[in-house]
């Protein structure tokens, strides 16, 4: 009997994060979940610590990952950690948002990034989560711009010759518009949500990716747009 295929998943206790959980234990998969708190859900979990010290948090989360797998390697790590915050160069909440903002998307893809250099296996498959916002200017969310228009970089580079990934592996950022989240619905209440792209659809083509079906070429930027409850992937 083949071993089961292996799944990490950073942010696996958000909304977008419990539905991949979800979605990779029902094909059979082992997945370890990578959040604050613990998915019930996921085989196996590490819990973040919190601090305002990216190396501490990442040595932590590194070296509890490489106690967790020891040897054994990953078909994908999949980072969907992130959240969103507003704000102009002149809100209050400006300084304290962009360090939430850089926390949350750009602390964890260079995690997720790192980990997939010492984990993943040959051809594996690494995916960050960008924004379709972050391709032009965000003047009315300034920090949550610059996070994600950083992971875009991110995911180019590690697209590159001597990124350090394994031979074969690819990176792709996800670009998506609106998910369907349930703080979103709360949030947004009079929103047209036939223009948000439903969960279940990213959990899809991420797996769909992680068995090497469609998946484009390393260091893509794939945009997520819902029109119609119909949502396209573009590669740009």
């Amino acid at each position: 009997m083949a071993a089961a295929q292996k799944v990490i998943i950073y942010g696996g206790k958000g909304a977008l994060g419990s539905k991949c959980v979800q979605y990779f234990r029902s094909k059979h998969w082992w997945v370890a979940c990578i959040d604050l708190n613990v998915n019930e859900e996921a085989s196996a979990n590490v819990t973040v610590k919190m601090t305002d010290s990216f190396t501490e948090q990442a040595n932590q989360v590194t070296a509890d990952i490489g106690e967790l797998l020891g040897e054994e390697k990953v078909d994908a790590i999949l980072c969907v950690a992130g959240g969103w915050a507003g704000g102009s160069a002149k809100a209050k909440a400006l300084y304290k948002n962009a360090d939430l903002m850089w926390k949350q998307s750009v602390w964890t893809s260079t995690i997720s990034s790192h980990l997939a250099t010492k984990h993943l296996k040959e051809g594996g498959l690494l995916t960050l989560t960008g924004a379709k916002a972050s391709l032009e200017p965000t003047p009315g969310m300034i920090g949550y711009g610059m996070a994600k228009a950083a992971v875009h970089q991110l995911c180019q580079s590690l697209g590159g010759a001597n990124s350090g990934l394994p031979a074969g592996a690819s990176a792709i950022a996800i670009l998506p518009v609106t998910l369907d989240t349930p703080m979103n619905r709360q949030f947004m209440p009079d929103a047209d949500v036939s223009a948000w792209t439903p969960l279940e659809y990213v959990a899809e083509l991420l797996y769909k990716w992680a068995v090497g079906e469609e998946r484009p070429a390393s260091g893509s930027l794939v945009q997520l747009v819902t029109t119609d409850s119909k949502t396209e992937a573009t590669v740009l």
